[in-house]
């Protein structure tokens, strides 16, 4: 009997760990959502407690369109990602998740190895939620074997053509053509982080890519930034962009930035810019000349909507400043303008005497890193005389006399001042 009742009572037993039916409910409900997610048939509460338990892990044609719990998609950004910024996602963790999940499987995808069905089975459940793309590398096709590589080569007997195609990235078009809410996006074609297997062709942004890349851009009609940097980008793929942007309904951002873009390119970035909306263009690092920017030029002095331009690192010298600075004379748009690193000299500034004591609508000033020299600071300062709107004018390194740049930055100084608190006391209480 003793024994019996040892085996038969447990001293630690009591109703209260007894699970409730509920509990036990929600548990079979977790364990089984991806076979049956009945989410929407239960109550708030209970929708919180399954929740707050799914796994991470659930496949995306099951929990993209169901759950749209943000402490959910925390998780699964948390999870997967050390660093999240949700404030760069509108505060949106799903809106995170999905963005950067598409992102590293462009990142990742190799033609003619990765099976482009991974990218298009996932369109219809992150369109709804992605808005901006961040692509900084491009996989080139995997090397052919160079036995193979000869054989073929001698059965064509040419492989420069075929070489082209064999080099073609991953094709944007139907991607990108389906995402109705895309605003931003920012490519670079080449590869990151190849270290000692380094090679030229790993960053050839070739004629098809530029062609396919083109007719996708045009089709994107909700577009509003689109960024092309480090790409290899010449004078005919620029000219190939240009054509595809015009009177584009939606674009106002273009960046061209750290490219092979020479006159012929910036002649038909000129017509863009007096076909389009564009507000914001940066040519940073590439290899403009005068032509180049008296094309930029002309767009400025007729009717154009640009109020910032990037010329940075370019080869203006003074024919392209003088340019932009007779553009400027009558231009009522533009409010940002950089001109560092051009190799300008005193004609430059002497010729912007005259528009910082005419223009009322330039802001900002960069003639950083360019040879204005003594005379020039001083003419500088003889324009600024009566300025009341530029707040920004940086003329470092430019070989300018320190007292005239001391007085420049006083009167620079006043100016933003001023601008402060003209929006101080306007601001609604």
């Amino acid at each position: 009997y003793y024994a019996r009742r040892c085996i038969t009572e447990d001293p630690n037993w009591s109703l209260v760990t007894v699970p409730h039916l509920t509990e036990l409910c929600l548990q079979h409900i977790v364990h089984n959502f991806e076979k049956n997610p009945i989410l929407n048939h239960l109550l708030p509460e209970h929708q919180r407690k399954v929740l707050d338990r799914l796994s991470t892990g659930l496949p995306l044609t099951v929990t993209a369109n169901l759950v749209s719990n943000e402490e959910y998609w925390k998780r699964c950004c948390m999870e997967r990602w050390q660093l999240c910024d949700v404030s760069n996602y509108g505060d949106s963790w799903k809106r995170m998740f999905f963005e950067r999940h598409l992102e590293n499987i462009l990142k990742c995808f190799i033609p003619n190895t990765t099976d482009p069905t991974q990218v298009l089975e996932l369109i219809p459940l992150c369109k709804g939620y992605v808005r901006k793309l961040e692509i900084d590398q491009f996989l080139p096709p995997v090397k052919v074997d160079q036995k193979e590589e000869s054989d073929d080569i001698s059965d064509t007997g040419s492989d420069f053509e075929s070489g082209e195609v064999s080099m073609q990235h991953y094709d944007l078009k139907d991607l990108i053509t389906a995402l109705p809410h895309l605003e931003e996006l920012h490519l670079t074609y080449g590869v990151k982080d190849c270290g000692m297997n380094f090679e030229w062709n790993l960053f050839n942004f070739t004629n098809q890519d530029c062609c396919n890349l083109a007719a996708a851009v045009k089709m994107c009609h909700n577009l509003k930034v689109f960024k092309l940097t480090r790409s290899n980008v010449d004078d005919e793929k620029t000219k190939l962009l240009a054509r595809n942007l015009l009177d584009h309904p939606r674009l106002v951002e273009l960046n061209l930035s750290h490219n092979l873009i020479r006159d012929k390119g910036a002649q038909a970035l000129g017509k863009l810019i007096s076909h389009s909306r564009l507000e914001t263009l940066d040519l940073c690092n590439n290899q403009i000349h005068h032509l180049g920017a008296q094309a930029l030029a002309q767009a400025l002095a007729e009717k154009c909507t640009l109020t910032s331009l990037n010329l940075r690192l370019n080869c203006l010298e003074d024919k392209g400043g003088e340019a932009i600075g007779h553009a400027l004379l009558t231009n009522t748009t533009l409010k940002s303008l950089h001109l560092g690193s051009n190799n300008l000299s005193e004609p430059t500034a002497t010729l912007f005497s005259q528009v910082l004591a005419q223009n009322t609508t330039l802001r900002s000033i960069n003639f950083s890193c360019n040879h204005l020299g003594l005379v020039g600071g001083k003419q500088l300062l003889e324009g600024l005389a009566d300025n009341k709107t530029l707040t920004e004018l940086d003329l470092r390194r430019t070989e300018v006399d320190q007292e005239a740049e001391y007085l420049i930055h006083q009167i620079v100084w006043a100016n933003r001042e001023a601008v402060r608190l003209q929006h101080s006391t306007t601001k609604p209480p």
